[in-house]
């Protein structure tokens, strides 16, 4: 499985935030960027829908930043990731049209199965129609979002103080 840099960069934020040692104090985009060494504009744009997600505060202005909405306990990472992938296409059948049912695997995902009846052709592969390997890559992809599921922003920042490290991130 592959995550997008979208929520690579959703992760880093949230584990910067949580890492933070005061955790009422405003965090600038600018700083974020910068221990990372990536862009602010990548970041601003992820920040943005995780603060329409409500799991960040954002206020603006001079003295303007933002911080987590509520404690690494309660934000489960498999819902952030749910939240910022566009999709869990393992291959390119997973995204066959036209479709006939939709195979709920998880809540996001949804896996097209043809209409072999008709005997409409595959857009991307011949054999779409009669495969079983999208079956075994949806329940791969069911298995990866159980794994991230059990794990909450708690769990991944276990080890804040070599975190912080890593951030430059010290108390005072």
């Amino acid at each position: 499985m592959r995550l997008t840099q979208y929520s690579d960069f959703a992760l880093r934020v949230l584990i910067y935030l949580a890492t933070m040692p005061n955790d009422d104090e405003l965090v600038r985009i600018d700083d974020i960027a910068k221990s990372y060494g990536i862009s602010k504009n990548h970041l601003t744009k992820v920040i943005h829908q995780l603060s329409k997600l409500k799991v960040i505060d954002s206020a603006r202005g001079k003295n303007g930043g933002i911080r987590l909405a509520m404690h690494p306990k309660n934000i489960n990472v498999g819902s952030i990731i749910r939240q910022t992938e566009p999709d869990f296409f393992v291959v390119a059948c997973f995204a066959d049209e036209p479709a006939q049912d939709d195979v709920m695997t998880d809540n996001l995902i949804k896996i097209k199965t043809l209409d072999l009846s008709v005997g409409q052709p595959a857009l991307s592969c011949v054999i779409s129609p009669a495969c079983h390997l999208k079956q075994v890559f949806a329940e791969a992809t069911k298995a990866f979002l159980q794994v991230l599921d059990s794990y909450t922003l708690a769990d991944i920042i276990s080890n804040t103080d070599e975190l912080r490290h890593c951030l430059s991130l010290y108390d005072g």
